[in-house]
Parts: C-alpha cells; structure tokens; sequence
C-alpha cells in the first residue's frame, strides 16, 4: 500500500490511520485543530477544500455517518487520500476529486454542503521565503489559489446559513474576515489560538455562516501548551481524547 518515502501515521483520538509523506506533504497541528473545532450536525453533508492528504475528512469521518467529499488539486495527495480512506474502510462516506477549487461552479450545483472546511495555503505568491519543492509550494503558498478564491468556492457549495470553519494564520486575521463578508459568509466565531501563556496568537479559527446576521463570538483563547511545555488539557484531548 505505501510508496516510496511514505509512511503509516495514527490519529489516535480516532484511532485511524493516514497516509504521509515529508517530501510531499504532511499534515500539521493546524489541521488538528480544525477537525476539533468543526461541529457537525446529524445531517450534515460536507465538503473540504484545499484537502491535502485527506486528514481533516478522516478526522470529521469520527464525527458520525456524515458524508463527506474533498476537493485537492495535486494528483500524488489525492492518491495518498484515497488509499488512507480504503485502509480506513471509509470509502463509503469519503470521496476525493482531484481537481481546481476555482472550477467548483462547473463540477457542483449551487447550494449543495451544509458545511465546508478549509485549510488554505497560507503565504501570498509575493513572499520570498517560498518552499522549494514544488509541491510544499502549493500546499502553503497561494500559488493555485487564493484566500478569495477558497471563500468563493466556499460560498457557492454552502446551502443558505451554511457554515464555513478556517484555519489560517493570526497575521491574517483582517483579509479572513474582508474575504468573509466580500463573499456573503458572516463571520460568526473566532478563536485565536496560543502556543503558551504570554506569546502571540498564531493561528486562528474562523467559522462563518452564509448570509447570516451580523455579530461574531469571540472565544476563549486556546493554548497549546501550559508555560512548562507540556499540552494543555484541552490539547491533550484533540490529541488522544481524553
């Protein structure tokens, strides 16, 4: 089943296995976060851009008998996804395309997701500290996509009060929300998210709803680590669930 330089990794909460691989690609805390943070309803149908390997689908698949489809532009990622997916026996309910989110109009009706997630790449095309291996590129870098664009598929896959959940960087907090209200998606909840007391937010999760009204929650902080470094309680359990 694994190719070359690829490897067998758990997700131990789930207790599912994945697919990874350092030369391509392997998923970061990020990704976690954003498979606790998506709450989903019992009859949700979902949808993920910017998939990668297929972790945030296998982390949601934990969530109940969702049906959940993803969207990844890079054929060697796709190919990871779908054999974790038939390891998992969850071929059933997980479906990859391999294609370009910006095409969403032409490959999916209107309206059709009650949730959509999104772990975009994270650096504008103009910075110069850009990965090497073309494939890290696309990944972190808005190379075959932009903000805008993932919040534009967003809008036209999600149903009318559908929610979009985000990972990004803290730094970026004000193009998320622009990109949010430019694209009818109210932002709704926001959660910055701490390595350790006394540092700076770096990352953030947004979840917004389609055309819903103003007002937005601001959550908590979420620390990854207490001032010793050792996993906060709430870490822990994305980690290991308990």
């Amino acid at each position: 089943m694994l190719k070359e330089n690829e490897r067998l990794d758990c997700l131990l909460k789930e207790q599912l296995e994945i697919i990874q691989n350092d030369e391509v690609f392997s998923f970061s805390t990020d990704a976690l976060l954003l498979g606790h943070f998506t709450q989903l309803r019992k009859r949700d149908k979902v949808m993920d851009l910017c998939s990668g390997n297929g972790v945030i689908p296998l982390l949601l698949s934990d969530k109940g008998n969702h049906m959940i489809d993803a969207i990844e532009i890079q054929p060697q990622l796709v190919d990871m996804a779908e054999r974790s997916i038939r390891h998992n026996h969850l071929e059933a309910r997980i479906q990859m395309y391999e294609m370009d989110l910006r095409h969403v109009q032409q490959h999916f009706q209107p309206s059709s997701y009650n949730v959509v997630t999104c772990n975009p790449p994270y650096f504008k095309t103009i910075q110069t500290h850009q990965h090497q291996k073309e494939a890290h590129k696309i990944a972190r870098h808005e190379v075959m996509c932009t903000l805008a664009d993932c919040v534009n598929a967003a809008k036209h896959l999600l149903k009318q009060g559908g929610r979009f959940v985000m990972v990004h960087r803290a730094e970026r907090l004000m193009d998320v929300l622009f990109e949010f209200r430019q694209h009818r998606i109210e932002p709704k909840k926001l959660t910055m998210v701490y390595s350790k007391p006394g540092k700076a937010a770096h990352a953030i999760l947004v979840e917004g709803r389609k055309d819903g009204k103003p007002g937005l929650d601001i959550a908590p902080p979420f620390y990854m680590y207490t001032a010793d470094g050792q996993y906060t309680k709430e870490m822990s359990a994305i980690y290991y669930g308990n």
